[in-house]
């Protein structure tokens, strides 16, 4: 097996195991939002470290073994596995929208694949290490302000950290890749501790970031955008400053930004079609039942219209019967034709 192929298949590998991190780091941060950056109780949060821990040592292998121009755009790959993976493991299932931005992106990456060079890459000397740590730690900081500023907003928040996680792990990628250069070359360890300090920070950084950045936002939108920030920040690097280049001249760079082009649309694709699912699905909540409230007194019933009953005069009493006025003790008077007998006799 040539070194470019043992390359791409570590690259796979490690995309598959970045996946897998990527949908527990995603659960960890639904079911526990109180913990943002580090959920250090949780035991799907340590399992999520330790994939993405594997496939940041595949990662590097692969950066070994082949240029960093072709590794990093394999990465993106992640969202393509997240799919059937979280399908499976999360019982989440994936729409036509999704599957053609799947496609698309394969599409677009195998194009960045066979247009590029594998010819054999420099490293970076002191000063651009320099100049590249503090520029990489100045634009997370940013990002990270910008993120704590918007935090009424939680997509634009989500977006903000994963961009600053992507950058942190594209540029830790460029400085794994000039110590594996260095290495190869018999450079001394000791020359190589700044550049491994700053692997460490921003490997941590990123970790970190990324696990903020699933809080409130799902799986779609902060993977996606993991996963294009990270190869692009990192081929932007290798192309300017470490001498790689794509086959073909100009034509060739030419074409590998349309394969881009395409990769990004289906990445895309991929995230607004699980947007829009995770909107859709979002539980509504329903009112609760009124409940009466026992303190208020029954309301009157409404008088129904029709005609009224006449009223009788107060003025004319009812006249008690023979049963009541006996029952009350009362004389019946004497009737007056009666009387008229009496005294004519």
């Amino acid at each position: 097996m040539s070194a470019l192929a043992l390359s791409v298949l570590l690259s796979l590998v490690s995309a598959v195991a970045y996946a897998g991190g990527a949908i527990l780091q995603e659960r960890v941060a639904a079911t526990t939002p109180e913990r943002r950056y580090a959920p250090l109780r949780r035991g799907a949060w340590w399992t999520a470290i330790a994939l993405n821990g594997l496939g940041a040592v595949l990662h590097v292998v692969a950066l070994a073994y082949g240029p960093l121009s072709l590794v990093q755009p394999l990465g993106a790959l992640t969202i393509v596995f997240a799919l059937p993976m979280a399908a499976v493991f999360v019982r989440r299932r994936a729409g036509a929208t999704a599957w053609r931005g799947a496609i698309m992106a394969t599409v677009g990456l195998a194009g960045l694949l066979s247009l590029t060079s594998s010819t054999h890459t420099q490293s970076l000397d002191g000063p651009e290490h320099l100049m590249l740590a503090l520029v990489t730690g100045g634009g997370v900081l940013a990002l990270m302000v910008a993120a704590h500023a918007v935090h009424r907003h939680p997509v634009v928040r989500s977006v903000l950290l994963a961009c600053a996680a992507g950058a942190a792990f594209g540029i830790a990628s460029v400085f794994t890749k000039t110590v594996a250069v260095e290495w190869s070359r018999d450079v001394p360890l000791v020359e190589q501790l700044p550049s491994l300090g700053v692997i460490a920070v921003l490997a941590a950084a990123g970790v970190l970031l990324s696990q903020a950045s699933y809080r409130g936002a799902g799986l779609a939108a902060p993977l996606s955008t993991v996963t294009v920030v990270n190869p692009v920040v990192a081929a932007a690097v290798g192309l300017t400053l470490l001498g790689e280049s794509f086959r073909y001249g100009v034509a060739g760079t030419a074409l590998a930004l349309g394969c881009g082009v395409v990769a990004a649309g289906g990445l895309i694709l991929l995230t607004t079609e699980r947007i829009a699912r995770e909107t859709s699905t979002a539980p509504v909540a329903e009112e609760p039942p009124a409940v009466p409230d026992e303190a208020e007194p029954p309301r009157p019933r409404p008088v129904t219209e029709g005609p009224r009953p006449e009223r009788v005069p107060e003025a004319l009493p009812a006249m008690p019967s023979q049963h009541t006025g006996a029952a009350l003790g009362r004389h019946r008077p004497r009737h007056p034709g009666r009387r008229r007998e009496r005294m004519v006799s």
